[in-house]
């Protein structure tokens, strides 16, 4: 197959890759290198993306609307679910507590990867990339390390692509991941240990049977699929908010988020990049601890690579259980350089968060997204969010694989024995109850 659509560049010696199929040749590394981080260039004009953001306003069915600026040479290779065309919502809520609580006046919107019509996922857009960019090579078989949603995403598209995976996740996986992996006849080993031991014995089973693995956060499919979202954001608002937060595990959200500024420079439709307020639980933070710890140093030499690596954590989060954080020199890099934050949030309080953004707009969200949403509050009252910022929420994901965290959330059940016993309620008077709690959540 001739391609003349994109190359991958490698970031390290600068070596041109012709296309996948040579990248995939060498286990998706530089042949020249070794160096596993590429950026993919394209031939096309990239003004031609500006008139793509802006067409006419007619309404894009998938991420393919950007089929020019995404590794892909042949339409029919495409496998989606209507995926990447999600809403980019104001939610007033949050912009209420903040001008009442704190006297700031600001734009909090939040971007509904729950509404991901694949697997309601901020994953999605990564699978169906991946998955055509797999079909369209001849690949019959992939294998990937997961802590839940990226695997389930992967099982279904590349399901949907006719090909294998092998699902290798730690041993305190969700059990609702763990079944929908098996439900579309996909295998899933699951290792005794953390994310760490997953990731370990899946590198294994790639060299031992010369089968590709998912590059992770830095993988060319997964960057160049989600960096479309901040195309999104400019079709759907006409901006790109200033502050962005992010549940943090690895990381590839702000890592596309760069890589979309790239695709956009010279085109006078963005700035600098947000500023970057990455969330992490209080039982799974190293990329947090390392950064508060840089900071304390004042950012010595070598603070990039500083940083802790917990075995085995515990956290009521298993999608953000990276113990063992690979990414950190580059989230870290682009976390300061963005005049950014990382820090964490107690997640014991992730049910009081996900109860009130119910309350007050009925949607329902997963742990991890409650996470970016507590980051929210955290970051209001530490400072972190300003007068005047646009705030730009990622929510991740929404209930459908967390039953238990569901079951959580109730707090209006009352048993009776009888209608004498049933009294007429009104449910506003719920509101002031659950905003408490998350006053108190800092006080």
């Amino acid at each position: 197959m001739n391609n003349n659509k994109f190359h991958l560049h490698c970031t390290q010696c600068g070596y041109d890759v012709a296309d996948f199929k040579e990248w995939f040749e060498y286990m998706q590394k530089c042949p020249k290198c070794g160096c596993a981080v590429v950026d993919v260039q394209y031939s096309k004009d990239y003004s031609a993306l500006k008139d793509m953001i802006f067409s006419n306003g007619s309404e894009p069915k998938n991420l393919w609307h950007y089929f020019d600026f995404l590794p892909l040479n042949n339409r029919e290779n495409i496998i989606s679910r209507g995926e990447g065309v999600i809403p980019l919502e104001q939610w007033g809520f949050l912009e209420k507590y903040a001008k009442e609580k704190f006297g700031l006046s600001i734009k909090v919107h939040a971007y509904r990867n729950d509404l991901n019509p694949g697997t309601g996922t901020f994953k999605d857009v990564a699978a169906s990339v991946a998955s055509s960019v797999l079909k369209e090579n001849g690949v019959k078989e992939f294998c990937i390390a997961s802590t839940g949603n990226i695997a389930n995403a992967y099982s279904h598209y590349l399901a949907d692509a006719g090909i294998s995976i092998a699902v290798f996740v730690p041993n305190d996986v969700l059990k609702a991941n763990e079944a929908e992996v098996n439900s579309y006849g996909q295998k899933l080993f699951k290792v005794k240990g953390d994310y760490a031991a997953a990731k370990h014995v899946a590198a294994e089973y790639s060299k031992k049977y010369s089968i590709l693995m998912s590059g992770g956060n830095v993988d060319p499919m997964r960057v160049e699929a989600k960096k479309t979202m901040v195309f999104e954001w400019l079709r759907q608002i006409g901006e790109v908010p200033n502050v962005y937060v992010q549940a943090l595990s690895g990381g590839t959200g702000p890592i596309a988020i760069e890589k979309a500024y790239k695709d956009l420079k010279g085109l006078d439709l963005v700035d600098e990049m947000p500023r970057f307020i990455m969330v992490q639980p209080s039982g799974c933070a190293p990329m947090t601890h390392g950064w508060e710890k840089a900071k304390e140093d004042k950012f010595p030499e070598g603070w990039l690579f500083d940083y802790p690596i917990y075995e085995n954590p515990i956290t009521k989060v298993p999608t953000l259980a990276t113990g063992k954080p690979g990414t950190y020199p580059i989230i870290a890099d682009l976390v300061k350089r963005s005049k950014g934050e990382i820090i964490e949030f107690n997640e014991e309080y992730l049910v009081d968060i996900a109860r009130a953004v119910a309350f007050e707009n009925t949607v329902r969200m997963g742990p991890a997204a409650a996470v970016a949403v507590g980051g929210f509050f955290k970051s209001l009252n530490e400072g972190i969010i300003k007068e005047g910022d646009n705030v730009l929420v990622n929510v991740g994901e929404g209930v459908r694989r967390a039953p238990d965290f569901v079951e959580e959330m109730m707090y209006t059940t009352e048993s009776v024995d009888s209608i004498e016993e049933c009294e007429r309620f009104d449910r506003s008077k719920y509101r002031e109850g659950l905003w408490n709690r998350i006053d108190k959540m800092f006080s």
